[in-house]
């Protein structure tokens, strides 16, 4: 019965790993699916509180690497600090608009993001007076980093679905 579950939390948290394409909180339903099979198993010791902690620690890490990566892309590029809230927001709000408004499976999201913290980083910084060469500049590093966080978040999301495979299927 204990393999039954492994492969189930296996199944479930790849299926988790891939809603982090869609800028959805994928990480941590990888955490709440472990932890609820650590729960129902805890007699047969299947999941430790290490692993759950270790989960815990990378979706923090990934959450907050998501979360500023645009900001910190358009402050590279040269956006000043209303331009960086900007692409803040824009991810956020692009995200959650990519999802209905562009109909291409698992990459709506994504491309909305991108373009949400690129359109907000561009519209702050044209709204504050500074020129549409260096707010295009920011928009683009805005959007470039909204992409790499959503990367970055993806591997740390498929370190964490080796972990739960190996705690899982370890005797």
């Amino acid at each position: 019965m204990t393999i039954l579950w492994a492969i189930l939390l296996i199944a479930v948290s790849f299926i988790c790993l891939l809603t982090v394409l869609l800028t959805l909180p994928g990480t941590w339903l990888m955490l709440a699916a472990t932890a609820l099979v650590a729960w129902l198993r805890w007699d047969q010791g299947m999941i430790s509180p290490w692993t759950l902690a270790a989960l815990l620690v990378l979706a923090i890490a990934g959450e907050l690497l998501e979360m500023f990566a645009s900001s910190a892309g358009a402050r590279r590029a040269g956006a000043s600090r209303w331009g960086s809230v900007g692409a803040l927001v824009g991810g956020i709000v692009g995200a959650v608009a990519g999802t209905f408004v562009i109909p291409v499976p698992l990459f709506g999201s994504l491309i909305g993001a991108c373009g949400g913290a690129a359109g907000g980083a561009v519209l702050l910084e044209l709204s504050r007076g500074r020129p549409a060469d260096q707010s295009a500049r920011a928009g683009v590093g805005a959007g470039l980093g909204r992409l790499a966080a959503v990367a970055i978040k993806f591997g740390i999301g498929m370190v964490m679905w080796v972990i739960i495979a190996v705690a899982a299927l370890a005797p």
